[in-house]
């Protein structure tokens, strides 16, 4: 999904109208998850006004397919007897991906997206690269948006604070200049290779589109998978797996967003 459409897609749950049942539906499970409150399939199925339960599903599975591209949330079944469901974050971030209690909407599939760009930029990439892809969303520093609140609080304070970012300056600029990395939460919860599949899931290309940042991502998988291996047999992992493994700023070959 370009810049343009997740724009698009972040903008339009709670203004203008919906189109159709799926956007009928997928403003329906926000409003819910910004409730805290579960939400069943005869409440589904009342909202869309939709008759056929077979067409339904598929309606329930598109409506669950952009809210994962947009914000890093799936819908979860927790009642097989009710068929009750709740809307969960992919990542451990609190609130269930809101940042601050009660506040907002989930911010995963944003920090998901800039992780991707960090990757793709070779572990490692400028403020400004970071300013440049937000405002392809319609987010730009200082300014307050709609969905998201303050873009440079939240990547420069709130994801900082909770680890899943580092930002600092680049040693020995002058004047100071400053870039993004990932920070040792985004290490713990997730991976390079989960994170571009969750890209070739948000922009609907295959793997094979993103081959030589799928070679590098499963070679830090096997790098890290074997550090953790030695380290729960008592060896000393050597230090390059080590590097490569547990560093942001391990070398890799940047590709352009």
């Amino acid at each position: 999904m370009r810049g343009s459409s997740r724009a698009a897609l972040f903008n339009n749950y709670y203004w203008g109208n919906p189109h159709g049942p799926v956007e009928m539906l997928e403003r329906f499970i926000l409003h819910k998850f910004n409730l805290k409150q579960l939400f069943t399939k005869d409440e589904m199925l009342k909202v869309t006004t939709w008759k056929n339960r077979d067409e339904f599903v598929e309606i329930f599975k598109s409506a669950c397919g952009h809210l994962e591209a947009g914000f890093a949330v799936e819908g979860r079944e927790v009642d097989s007897t009710h068929h009750s469901y709740i809307l969960a974050s992919m990542l451990s971030l609190p609130n269930n991906g809101r940042i601050l209690p009660g506040r907002g909407y989930p911010k995963t599939g944003l920090l998901m997206n800039v992780l991707a760009v960090i990757f793709m930029k070779g572990n490692c990439v400028a403020k400004e690269d970071i300013w440049r892809f937000l405002k392809k969303m319609g987010m730009y520093p200082g300014r307050k948006h709609l969905v998201f609140g303050d873009p440079k609080k939240l990547f420069t304070q709130n994801l900082v604070r909770l680890k899943y970012l580092v930002y600092q300056q680049v040693p020995g600029s002058d004047p100071p200049c400053h870039e993004f990395l990932w920070g040792p939460e985004a290490h713990t919860e997730t991976n390079k290779l989960k994170v571009l599949k969750f890209l070739s899931r948000v922009n609907k290309a295959s793997l094979a589109y993103f081959s030589s940042l799928y070679e590098i991502s499963k070679r830090d998988e096997v790098e890290r998978a074997q550090t953790t291996g030695a380290a729960k047999d008592g060896c000393t992992a050597k230090p390059s797996a080590v590097s490569m493994a547990t560093d942001p700023t391990a070398s890799s070959s940047p590709v352009d967003v």
